[in-house]
């Protein structure tokens, strides 16, 4: 069985080693991509998409599942995936707003065109939820940095993994 780490042992991997995570891009009908505002850090505040950390032994299928279930709470209607690219994110706090205790991920981001209604969002990591088109995340200040970067010179169309922020 998959469990996360005690708080210790987290802080302690956070503040020793890269953790490799996922982020869900993902699309309705109207080209529109589902954005939401962070309760806790890093990024506590900015407008950020759905994802979270891959756990020891669990396979990216798993964890694409199960991080849909927990951001989003559902699987159900989200067409196949594609691979949007390799990004890496680096803040100066943890997940407990600790200064000075850096966090590095290395981010997997997928997109998902949204085939039905979602249920009401889960409230853990985003307390309010909006749906916003390209250009209107790139313009808007209040989105994070990191995620205006999934939107970067492809304008919204993600079939390779190149764009700004992209490890290449």
């Amino acid at each position: 069985m998959i469990q996360a780490l005690p708080v210790e042992t987290f802080r302690t991997v956070v503040a020793s080693t890269p953790l490799v995570s996922i982020d869900l891009l993902i699309r309705d009908a109207g080209g529109r991509y589902l954005l939401g505002q962070r309760v806790n850090p890093p990024a506590q505040g900015s407008w950020f998409v759905p994802g979270g950390r891959i756990r020891k032994n669990e396979t990216l299928e798993a964890a694409i599942a199960r991080l849909q279930r927990e951001e989003l709470g559902t699987q159900a209607g989200l067409a196949e995936a594609g691979f949007a690219g390799v990004y890496e994110h680096f803040y100066a706090d943890n997940f407990a707003g600790e200064q000075g205790s850096s966090t590095h991920y290395v981010v997997l981001a997928w997109r998902f065109d949204l085939r039905v209604a979602l249920p009401p969002l889960p409230q853990g990591q985003h307390d309010r939820y909006r749906w916003a088109l390209p250009e209107e995340i790139l313009l808007d200040e209040t989105v994070h940095r990191y995620t205006r970067d999934y939107f970067n010179d492809r304008g919204g169309d993600y079939s390779g993994g190149s764009g700004a922020g992209a490890v290449r």
